[in-house]
């Protein structure tokens, strides 16, 4: 994804919303651009999902390293074909700028709350929810930044759908957040 939504809920209407411009894409996109620098490797796409999905972490991994993989790409000195390995260390210190403005995103919805809720936040905690939410340790990272108890929902990449179709049951209750023009 392209995106990462933030919001406030309470009593069925949104308090608080923002998108920013950071998602798995971007998250890609890092690793992509850490690779080229740090190693002279081009790798596409793909391989950059493969890398997130498998070692991507939003923390850097207590023993300094944590797990790693082999890679394949292509060497920019030389044009050639390259195996090289990464880890988990590497993968984090890629990520930290996409992570950070994720936990600035959530830094601000908290910020912007207003005081009333700020209780039900704190006995309730944050729920995270999409691809984002998988990121390794993406909830141990929010968890330092603000303080607050972080979950992942059950069933995280089908929330939204979920949602949608939870909203359609609900429709005339929820016609006051419900935008049919967009």
């Amino acid at each position: 994804g392209g995106t990462t939504e933030v919001a406030v809920l309470s009593l069925g209407d949104i308090v608080y919303a923002r998108s920013v411009r950071v998602g798995g894409d971007r998250m890609d996109e890092a690793i992509i651009s850490y690779l080229r620098r740090q190693h002279n490797l081009l790798i596409g796409e793909t391989t950059a999902e493969r890398i997130k999905t498998s070692i991507g972490t939003a923390r850097m991994p207590d023993d300094g390293r944590g797990s790693s993989m082999q890679i394949r790409g292509r060497d920019l000195l030389n044009g050639v074909p390259k195996e090289t390995e990464v880890n988990q260390a590497q993968i984090a210190e890629a990520l930290a700028e996409p992570v950070q403005q994720i936990c600035e995103a959530v830094m601000t919805a908290l910020e912007a709350t207003p005081p009333d809720l700020a209780a039900d936040i704190v006995d309730r905690g944050v729920m995270l929810t999409g691809g984002g939410a998988l990121l390794g340790d993406l909830d141990l990272a929010l968890r330092e930044q603000t303080g607050l108890a972080i979950s992942i929902a059950d069933e995280s990449l089908n929330c939204v759908a979920l949602g949608t179709g939870k909203a359609l049951e609900y429709e005339k209750q929820l016609s006051h957040v419900i935008d049919y023009d967009s």
